[in-house]
């Protein structure tokens, strides 16, 4: 009998392992090193969605700006004509070629403009307190103490715990007004260092506070037309009072910039990947710290121990804006 078919298969498999291990041994290190920077590489370039190699393979032609519209509005056949933007290709920035990297770029990076802000309080009929935040053209234009009560005025409604503190609402206000235009921020209820003078805090369903101020800048200043600008949740909120209204709005013109549109594909979409669900948690820890800023509300209107266990902006939903609302439940991220 063959004697190499006595070889117990454990010791064959041993020396296999071993022998395996030999040449291993004989790759240099920094081969190693190449291979884990190369999947390391992979793993960020996914995660943070990158598309530099997709932009270069195509000569970076950038893209073309995809609308949707009523090809018979009036509406839509006048703006377009008077913005190349809207004509054009957009091109990404080759080191900022990930809607992340561009994010965090203008949250650290951005260097708004110096802005100083003429600011009026507003009463709401529940006793409520809104801060509005005006930058007037002349105060940012060679024109300075020149004043026309015909100039347009732009109303801007910040974002998701943003105020006119905010970055990218200081470039918005800054730029807006470099053109011509006076702007007034309409702070939400408890942003702009204002307390919360009422039982009613802001959320992205309540369009009361936008209807109030846009009737009242109408009313103080009728010659000027008015128009409006919603960021975000800012956008929702005002497409929504537009809706509500309909023709009925002393309103020449408004613009929704990434307005979430359907809440329920919102809170999905947080919830989807691991990149979204750390914006999740950073939405939530800012509605956390908005929260804190006024304590003795929440702690009296909604269920505070259950808030400071948020980890999630439907969990904040849950805990407090449903609670203050109101409303009896709340389902992916809706109040109802």
């Amino acid at each position: 009998m063959d004697e190499r078919c006595c070889i117990p298969d454990s010791a064959s498999s041993s020396d296999a392992y071993w022998l395996l291990l030999q040449v291993l041994s004989l790759i240099p290190l920094w081969h190693y090193l190449l291979l884990a920077a190369f999947i390391l590489f992979s793993l960020l370039y996914n995660f943070l969605e990158l598309h530099f190699f997709q932009d270069l393979f195509s000569g970076f032609a950038g893209s073309p700006v995809l609308l949707s519209y009523n090809s018979s509005s009036q509406i839509y056949h006048a703006v377009v004509s008077k913005c190349d933007v809207l004509r054009g290709r957009y091109f990404a920035t080759p080191w900022l070629c990930s809607p992340h990297l561009q994010t965090l770029f203008l949250n650290y990076f951005g260097r708004p403009p110096f802005l100083k802000y003429a600011r009026e309080l507003f009463r709401t009929a529940d006793g409520g307190t809104i801060a509005l935040d005006w930058l007037f053209s002349s105060h940012v234009s060679d024109n300075v103490g020149y004043e026309d009560e015909s100039v347009p005025i732009v109303v801007v409604i910040p974002g998701l715990t943003s105020d006119s503190s905010s970055q990218y609402i200081k470039h918005l206000a800054y730029h807006t007004a470099k053109r011509g235009w006076n702007v007034v921020v309409c702070n939400h209820r408890g942003f702009g260092g204002v307390s919360i003078t009422s039982d009613i805090s802001y959320n992205a369903g309540l369009t009361e506070d936008v209807r109030a101020v846009v009737n009242h800048l109408h009313k103080e200043r009728s010659k000027a037309p008015l128009f409006v600008v919603g960021t975000s949740i800012g956008a929702n909120i005002l497409v929504k009072y537009l809706g509500e209204d309909g023709e009925n709005i002393p309103v020449a013109g408004a613009v929704a910039v990434c307005s979430p549109w359907d809440l329920l594909i919102g809170d999905r979409y947080l919830r989807r990947g691991r990149v979204q669900k750390i914006y999740d948690k950073a939405l939530a820890f800012g509605l956390l710290d908005y929260a804190k800023l006024h304590q003795s509300h929440f702690s009296r209107n909604a269920n505070w121990e259950g808030m400071e266990k948020s980890v999630s902006v439907r969990d904040f939903d849950d805990h407090a804006t449903r609670v203050v609302g109101k409303y009896e439940v709340v389902v992916y991220g809706l109040n109802l």
